[in-house]
C-alpha cells in the first residue's frame, strides 16, 4: 500500500535556513526571494534542509521533465563528466548533432543552434527573423500582451508586461504588442517593417492563458499571407509538457522557427531553436554563437531526457495525466467558490483564484506541495513527466484542503 502523504503542516528549525538566508544577504544581489532551501530530490519528491519532505508539482518551473535524480541522466553525466565536459564550438561535438536530430524530427525538419537558456534562445530567434528581413528593411515583430520571453534588453522589450520594463528604459526597439487570440488586433499592427510574430502555445508566465488553437492556424495563415515569420516560443510548453512534443503542434500548423530550453536538459542548462529546412542556413559563421551553447555535458543530458520521454512513452503519458489533473481540479472546484478557472494543456495547468493567491502558494507549501503563483492570481502546476496517478490524487487533495485553509482568512 502506498504511503500516506502528510499535508498537515510540520514545525519548522529554522537555524539553517536564516544562516542560508544572512548568506544570501551579503554576497548576493537580491533578485530572488527564496522560500525554500531545497538540497535533496528523488523523482517527484524533494526535501529541505531541515529534512522535510514535499511533492514537487512545479518542477523546476517546468525543467525537471523526469524528475529528480534520474537515472538515465545521472547515468549520462557520470559517464561524459568522466570523458569531456566542455570543448566550445571550434570543434566537432558528438553529442550536438544527436541532439539536434531529435529535435528536428520531431518538430520542423530543419537544422538546430544551441545555446544556455531559453533568454538566449528568444534571443536567436529574434536575431534570426531580423537577418532574413534585413535585405527588406524589416526589422519590427510582433507579440503578445501578457507574454513573458525573457529578461535580457532584447527579449525583455519583446515581453508584454509593460511592469517588467520599469526601470529599463531605453529599451530596444521593434516590437509592438497585439492582443491574444485576437487576429484583428495582430493585422493592423503589420506595417512596410514588420519581419515576424512570435507567440508562445500558451502564456505560462502570463497565468497559463491558451491561444486558441482557430487564433494559432488563422495567424499562420496571415503571416503567410503577409511573407511573414511565425516564431513559436516553446520554452515551457516544448518537450512533451502539454502532451505533444510541442504546443504548436496541437493546432496542427508549422511555424517557422521554434525556441526550446527549460525542460530539454532535465536540469542541466541548455537551449536551442530549431527553424525549417528554409531558414536553416540564414546564420551563418560569424552571425551569432554561444561560447557554452550545447557542450557535451548539457548534451549527454538533452539526449538523456529525449531518449527517456521515447522509451517510457512520457508524451503521451503527460496528455492522459494531464487530463486527469484538470477533470479531479474540475470536481473540486465545484467545492470552492474562490476558483474562478481551471485551465491548461497537458500538464501545464492553471488553477484560477477570485484575488491574489501568493498566500496560497505558501500555504500548499507548508501542507507538502510546491507549486508557484504566477499573474497573482494563478497557482500554476507543472509537475515532472514522471509523475503518477496515485500522486496527481494526493496533490489534489493537498490543494483541496490548502484552498479551504487559505478561504478561512479570506
Amino acid at each position: 500500500m502506498e504511503e500516506q502523504e502528510n499535508i498537515t503542516p510540520e514545525p519548522t528549525t529554522p537555524q539553517a535556513v536564516e544562516t542560508l538566508q544572512a548568506l544570501y544577504a551579503e554576497y548576493l544581489m537580491p533578485t530572488y526571494t527564496p522560500s525554500l532551501a531545497l538540497v535533496r530530490g528523488k523523482g517527484m519528491h524533494v526535501w529541505d534542509i531541515n529534512g522535510h519532505k514535499y511533492m514537487d508539482f512545479l518542477g523546476g518551473i517546468a525543467v525537471s521533465t523526469l524528475g529528480h535524480a534520474h537515472p538515465s541522466i545521472l547515468s549520462a553525466l557520470r559517464k561524459q563528466a568522466g570523458k569531456i565536459i566542455h570543448t566550445s564550438n571550434l570543434y566537432y561535438n558528438e553529442l550536438m548533432p544527436q541532439v539536434a536530430r531529435v529535435l528536428s524530427l520531431r518538430s520542423l525538419g530543419g537544422k538546430a543552434f544551441f545555446c544556455n537558456s531559453g533568454a538566449e534562445a528568444n534571443e536567436a530567434l529574434i536575431k534570426l527573423a531580423r537577418l532574413w528581413g534585413s535585405g527588406q528593411g524589416r526589422h519590427e515583430i510582433i507579440t503578445f500582451r501578457g507574454s513573458f520571453h525573457g529578461r535580457t534588453l532584447a527579449t525583455l522589450s519583446a515581453t508584454g508586461q509593460e511592469k517588467l520594463h520599469q526601470g529599463f528604459a531605453p529599451l530596444p526597439e521593434g516590437f509592438s504588442y497585439a492582443e491574444l487570440n485576437d487576429l484583428a488586433s495582430v493585422e493592423e499592427r503589420i506595417g512596410p517593417r514588420t519581419v515576424a510574430v512570435m507567440i508562445e502555445p500558451i502564456q505560462g508566465e502570463g497565468g497559463v492563458r491558451l491561444v486558441d488553437p482557430d487564433f494559432l492556424r488563422n495567424l499562420r495563415e496571415l503571416c503567410s499571407k503577409h511573407r511573414l515569420l511565425l516564431l513559436c516560443d516553446e520554452i515551457q510548453t516544448g518537450i512533451g509538457r502539454t502532451g505533444e512534443w510541442f504546443a504548436y503542434q496541437h493546432a496542427g500548423i508549422v511555424p517557422d522557427a521554434i525556441s526550446v530550453a527549460k525542460g530539454l536538459g532535465g536540469g542541466v542548462p541548455i537551449g536551442a531553436i530549431v527553424a525549417t529546412p528554409e531558414l536553416s542556413t540564414i546564420l551563418q559563421p560569424g552571425t551569432h554563437g554561444s561560447t557554452f551553447g550545447g557542450n557535451p555535458l548539457a548534451c549527454a543530458a538533452a539526449l538523456a531526457v529525449l531518449e527517456t520521454l521515447e522509451k517510457k512513452n512520457l508524451v503521451e503519458q503527460a496528455k492522459k495525466q494531464g487530463t486527469m489533473l484538470v477533470k479531479r481540479l474540475e470536481r473540486m472546484q465545484k467545492k470552492h467558490p474562490t476558483v474562478e478557472e481551471i485551465r491548461g494543456l497537458g500538464l501545464m495547468v492553471g488553477i484560477v483564484m477570485n484575488q491574489p493567491c501568493k498566500e496560497l502558494e505558501t500555504l500548499l507549501m507548508r501542507n507538502g506541495l510546491i507549486t508557484v503563483a504566477t499573474a497573482q492570481n494563478v497557482i500554476r502546476l507543472l509537475p515532472p513527466l514522471i509523475v503518477t496517478q496515485a500522486q496527481i490524487k494526493k496533490a489534489v487533495k493537498i490543494i483541496d484542503q490548502g484552498i479551504r485553509q487559505w478561504q478561512e482568512y479570506h
